[in-house]
């Protein structure tokens, strides 16, 4: 039977559903003791005492790690601070690099931007085809598909939320296209990463859905790619995204940010943003340059006072 974990945070204002507390640490030892708890709630191998009693499997709940909110913090992230200010930030924590996704994965369309936790999905390239049809069957290819082993698990998402897509080099097909990604959005996802491709994405574009991709494709799903695993850390874009990590996205691409770091990357970003609009406000004084949002310091200082 597939299992969920949830991991309940500290914060009163997540759902008060039975679950466990994991305190905040980033040391290595308690990253592995995480990486334990997940495999034994994933049913990946036995109870394992070494674990400790600081961490405590509830089955039953998606996960939340460290014992923070990730969405509380993904707002924060998403109300006024840049990929290049947390790529910054993430440097100024030991990080730089590590999280950055392949620069080819890319939002389809200029002034998409989003902030929010990963949900994530491993989708494998299949070794079977789907069969031939019958003209009856010609609005079922999804549903025989599935029906045949095609999706070995089912993806939940939580409004707020970023769904992080892995596709096994999968050739064409990233998983994505116009109608059920506007059924996430319409579900509450803020953004859907794929290190694969998407196609319809005229409509996507159109539709103002937060697609960022590989590149563009064509076919469908059935008899190309397996679902194989959900909330399970995976590799997108070559780096590794764990439910609960934050995702960001705006046109110059994509970062992950480990959710174990993300309080200190937080301030520093958010040092960084205020003293970057701060600099480009006198340039834009000595062009005689009209001001914008961009330059206006002194709204994200208010916002961001109670970590700085």
């Amino acid at each position: 039977m597939k299992r969920e974990l949830k991991l309940k945070t500290d914060h009163e204002s997540v759902s008060p559903e039975n679950g466990s507390k994991v305190h905040a640490t980033s040391s290595r030892r308690d990253f592995l003791k995480l990486s334990a708890a997940t495999a034994v709630g994933l049913g990946a191998v036995g109870p394992l005492s070494a674990a400790g009693p600081d961490i405590i499997v509830n089955p039953d709940l998606p996960q939340q790690v460290q014992g923070k909110d990730p969405y509380a913090l993904a707002a924060r992230f998403a109300k006024y601070l840049r990929v290049t200010d947390v790529t910054d930030g993430l440097d100024a924590v030991g990080r730089a690099d590590l999280t950055l996704m392949d620069p080819a994965i890319r939002p389809l369309w200029f002034g998409m931007r989003f902030w929010g936790p990963a949900v994530t999905m491993r989708v494998i390239p299949t070794n079977r085809r789907m069969p031939v049809i019958d003209k009856k069957d010609a609005l079922n290819q999804h549903a025989l598909w599935s029906r045949s082993g095609g999706m070995h698990a089912e993806l939940k998402t939580k409004p707020g939320c970023v769904v992080v897509t892995s596709t096994g080099g999968a050739k064409e097909c990233g998983f994505w296209g116009s109608n059920n990604a506007l059924g996430a959005q319409a579900d509450g996802v803020v953004g859907i990463v794929t290190e694969g491709n998407a196609r319809d994405t005229d409509e996507i574009i159109m539709q103002k859905n937060p697609v960022a991709c590989k590149g563009i494709g064509r076919p469908i799903i059935p008899g190309r790619v397996e679902l194989v695993d959900v909330e399970v850390p995976v590799s997108c874009g070559g780096v590794m995204v764990r439910p609960g990590d934050i995702v960001g996205c705006d046109w110059d691409g994509v970062i992950v940010v480990p959710l174990e770091v993300a309080e200190d990357v937080l301030y520093f970003a958010a040092k960084i943003a205020i003293d970057d609009k701060k600099s480009r406000r006198n340039l834009y004084t000595r062009l005689g340059r009209k001001y914008d949002e961009t330059v206006d310091w002194e709204v994200v200082a208010e916002y961001y006072k109670d970590i700085l």
